[in-house]
């Protein structure tokens, strides 16, 4: 029974309560997710190709606006515009799963009936979706609408920055794909309102290792050659090793996911001021 007891409140330290109380990722939850993040790419390749979808370029491209959808929806949490038990939803990891769901039906759904060419159909209940979690937004009221355009100028500004050393820099060439100019693109706007948001307005990190670094530097600058430094090599890496097309797909749109969610998120919430 003690053993029972200890397990419990274990589960609850590192994961139930992270959840209920919307407090930061500790060293187990993300261990956890990233584990389940890896299980969770696996699985949608076997899905993809048991439904016989594929994951090109442009279904990455049409996915993006339910990124947006999603990242919005958390904003709203954060709004308080839901109260319990249903809020608990909208916070990470359980709204990967809601958005996931929603995501996947809307796809099936289009494919079924539009045939072959579903792609503008799925990307506009995509959009659909997110203006929609606007307008619910819109009633909060915007206290720093400048935080907007300071995020995409920082981020619009440092990734031509990077397209400019392209010109003379070969190793970059990996930048001519566009799809990995979007995942540089959205973690450079997610550095960007991070940097906004702890510096600026004493917001803080959530994430383990970033919290680190940032504590250390004294400053969330530091996020702008974190990122670089990790995605730079990875990109190259994927691909030039990645022969499965709908994996490497996958991975990238993974990659947008993590970089335009928290970006967008971070965004809303310093320009609402909640």
């Amino acid at each position: 029974m003690i053993y029972v007891n200890e397990l419990s409140a274990w589960i609850y330290k590192y994961y139930i309560y992270p959840i209920i109380y919307d407090t930061s990722y500790n060293p187990v939850d993300t261990v956890t997710w990233a584990i389940v993040l890896g299980l969770a790419i696996l699985g949608l390749i076997k899905l993809f190709r048991h439904l016989d979808l594929k994951m090109d370029e442009r279904l990455v491209i049409c996915t993006v606006p339910y990124v947006l959808a999603g990242a919005s929806l958390r904003v709203i949490e954060d709004a308080e515009l839901i109260t319990a038990p249903w809020k608990y939803l909208l916070i990470t990891p359980l709204i990967f799963f809601l958005v996931f769901f929603i995501t996947m039906t809307s796809l099936l759904l289009c494919k079924k009936i539009l045939g072959e060419d579903y792609y503008q159909g799925y990307a506009a209940i995509g959009l659909i979706w997110t203006v929609l979690n606007l307008a619910a937004l819109s009633t909060v009221g915007f206290q720093n609408g400048w935080v907007i355009a300071a995020v995409f100028f920082i981020g619009s500004a440092l990734t031509a920055i990077l397209l400019l050393l392209r010109r003379v820099a070969p190793w970059l060439g990996f930048l001519d794909n566009r799809l990995n100019l979007m995942i540089i693109y959205a973690h450079m706007l997610d550095a960007g309102s991070t940097y906004i948001g702890v510096d600026w307005f004493d917001y803080y990190e959530k994430h383990v290792v970033p919290t680190y670094l940032i504590n250390l530097t004294g400053t969330a600058a530091i996020m702008f050659p974190l990122k670089l430094l990790i995605l730079l090599p990875v990109l190259s890496l994927i691909d030039k090793n990645l022969e499965d097309r709908s994996l490497r797909n996958l991975i990238k749109l993974t990659l947008i996911v993590l970089g335009l969610a928290p970006a967008v998120r971070n965004t809303l919430r310093l320009a609402l001021g909640v």
